[in-house]
């Protein structure tokens, strides 16, 4: 805290489910406890990741950022976490532009009837899906449209038209890489998820 010039943080995550997750779990709850973090959580931690910290920590995750954009609902972790009383974050909402994401004949159809914009659209969509939105914008003009997503009210119709734009299934690639005397070796492990595009991680080690 002192090199960041802070007395405490708002929120500290896990990135990711690699490593010592548990370890530094109990790194992080020892910190809440000393109010150094107002609120904690984990990052990308898949269904059964985020059950299994739940029940083996004193203090639960309070926020589970994953990718959530109309490509990648994640329709099986979201009753999840409900479940657990941890908030979805919800990353890349606009899905970096892929597939044809602004020019989607369904979302301009939604955004014609409220007079919005696809991307206020797609913010207001999960939004009412009981996720926060994290939305990168340089631009000071975008960034004052996503905010006024909340004022966009959207009804079931609109809504029943979601589950018409997921993706299929798709790769996690996991790649570690680890050095030794003779070098470095990488190693892949692709594990099939559904409904989310392609998720790569690196590690050095």
């Amino acid at each position: 805290m002192e090199l960041l010039g802070l007395d405490y943080l708002d929120l500290y995550l896990i990135h990711q489910p690699v490593g010592d997750v548990f370890g530094a779990w109990r790194t992080i709850e020892a910190l809440y406890r000393e109010d150094l973090l107002r609120a904690v959580g984990v990052s990308n931690f898949s269904p059964d990741r985020l059950m299994d910290m739940a029940l083996s920590s004193t203090i639960r995750p309070q926020v589970n950022q994953v990718e959530i954009n109309p490509f990648c609902q994640q329709k099986d972790a979201l009753p999840v976490m409900a479940s657990l009383g941890i908030l979805p974050e919800a990353w890349a909402p606009f899905a970096e532009g892929r597939n044809g994401l602004f020019s989607n004949a369904v979302l301009a159809g939604i955004a014609a009837k409220h007079n919005a914009s696809i991307a206020q659209i797609v913010l207001a969509m999960i939004l009412k899906m009981g996720a926060v939105v994290v939305s990168k914008s340089v631009n000071p003009e975008r960034m004052r449209e996503n905010i006024r997503a909340a004022e966009v009210l959207l009804d079931q119709t609109d809504m029943t038209q979601w589950p018409r734009l997921t993706q299929g299934g798709v790769n996690f690639s996991l790649i570690a890489t680890r050095k030794s005397s003779n070098g470095s070796t990488a190693v892949t492990s692709n594990t099939k998820r559904k409904g989310c595009p392609l998720f790569k991680l690196r590690i050095s080690t």
